[in-house]
This record gives C-alpha cells, structure tokens and sequence, in this order.
C-alpha cells in the first residue's frame, strides 16, 4: 500500500465495521443516520474550524509523505473525513451500549463524574492558558460539561461507559496517527503549545479533545433522537 493512503485507511478502517454493522437486523442503526448526521456535520464544521486556525498557527501540521495530497479548506482531506468516521463509528458504539444495556442507574453517578471532570479540565485549561491546545480542549470540555451536568443529561452514564468501551480503539487509531506503528507520525504536534506530556505518542490532550467531540456528537444525537420519539408518539395519539 503506498504510504500516501496511511491517513485515508485509519479513515476507513474506522468506520468499516461499523457502518455495515448498522444493517444489523437487531442494531439498524442506519434507521437514526439523519439524526446522527445533522449534529455531525455542525460539529464536523466547528472542529474543522479549529483546526484550520491551529493548522495556520503551526500547532499541528501533517506529514504529507501520508496524505493523498487532495486538500479541503487547507487541510489533508482524509483530516476532513476524520471527523465523520470516527464520529460514525463512536456514536454507533454508544448507540449499541444504550440498546444492549441499561445504565440509567448510574446516571447520579456520572453527573458527579462530570461535575468533577469539568472541574479538573478547566483548572488545567485556566492554569495553561498560553499553551493554546492545552487551554483550548481542556476548556471547551469543562465548558461542555458544565452544560449538561446542569441540564442533568440522561445519558451521561452511557456516555462515559461507551467512551470507556472506545478507548483501545482511540490508542490505537491516535497511536497510528502520533507515530506508534509507523517510522514517523501522521500528525506533528509542536510541543510548545501543549504540556509535553504523552501517553506512548500521543499527546494527552488527544483524549480530551477525543472526549468533547464524541460528547457533542453524542449530544446532538441524543436531542434529535428524543425529538424524532416525541414527534412519533404525539403522531399517534
């Protein structure tokens, strides 16, 4: 395989099972891909945001030995397509959880879990505040938090428990992408915008950005599912 399809193939070998598992007579998951789709493309938009800016202020950059060369609004398009699939296949992992099992009875639980996740991600954020990825995850994940704590979000619990389920998978696509199993990475972090610390090659904030868009995600689709239910059942009454 050329070298030049790494980035795409993390794309793909992401979704892949996934997405023909949605056809699962006991899953049909793709029953719910638009109200899986609206919230990712708003969050799709808002991350690629970030990352033109981050890109532009040197950040992070990307290796092009392991990218198509095909760009989208100065980004490698398989960076692009990364907050789709791997969107996809996350929410499709929650999704499951929640059909499969019952963790409402945690929910108390995991509210005080995000009270106090918030809590710690914005004293690191405030404490970091010129190291811009740093502050800016960290931030943005208390700041998300916060939100849905106070709304007291039902599925909190599931949330926690399916990000719990994801991260092997998380190690092992980011560890691809940090240069882990490869000669060099995919993704270059300039480590003066960071606290240099990392779990094998990853950068730690990896996990709680990781953490906030499979939250956002997860919240869009939760909105959207409840909306399609009320909708249906006011149908029928």
């Amino acid at each position: 395989m050329p070298l030049s399809l790494t980035y795409l193939m993390v794309d793909i070998g992401s979704v892949l099972v996934p997405l023909l598992a949605s056809f699962h007579p006991r899953i049909r998951f793709y029953k719910h891909w638009q109200q899986f789709l609206l919230p990712c493309l708003l969050v799709s938009v808002f991350f690629i945001l970030w990352d033109v800016m981050f890109t532009g202020l040197g950040i992070w950059s990307f290796n092009p030995i392991y990218v198509s060369g095909l760009y989208l609004f100065h980004l490698p398009l398989e960076e692009v397509l990364f907050f789709i699939c791997i969107p996809y296949a996350c929410v499709f992992t929650y999704y499951c959880l929640r059909l499969f099992t019952n963790s409402f009875d945690f929910n108390l639980l995991a509210l005080r879990l995000a009270w106090s996740l918030a809590a710690v991600s914005l004293s690191v954020a405030l404490l970091n505040l010129p190291l811009y990825y740093t502050s800016s995850s960290f931030g943005l994940l208390a700041l998300c938090l916060m939100v849905l704590a106070y709304s007291r979000a039902r599925y909190m619990a599931a949330f926690f428990i399916s990000f719990i389920v994801i991260l092997p998978f998380f190690f092992l696509t980011n560890g691809l992408l940090t240069g882990s199993f490869i000669s060099q990475p995919v993704v270059l972090y300039n480590d003066h915008f960071n606290l240099g610390f990392r779990l094998f090659t990853i950068p730690v904030e990896d996990v709680f950005y990781g953490m906030l868009l499979l939250l956002l995600n997860v919240a869009g689709f939760e909105h959207l599912i409840r909306k399609k239910a009320l909708a249906q059942s006011n149908w029928y009454q």
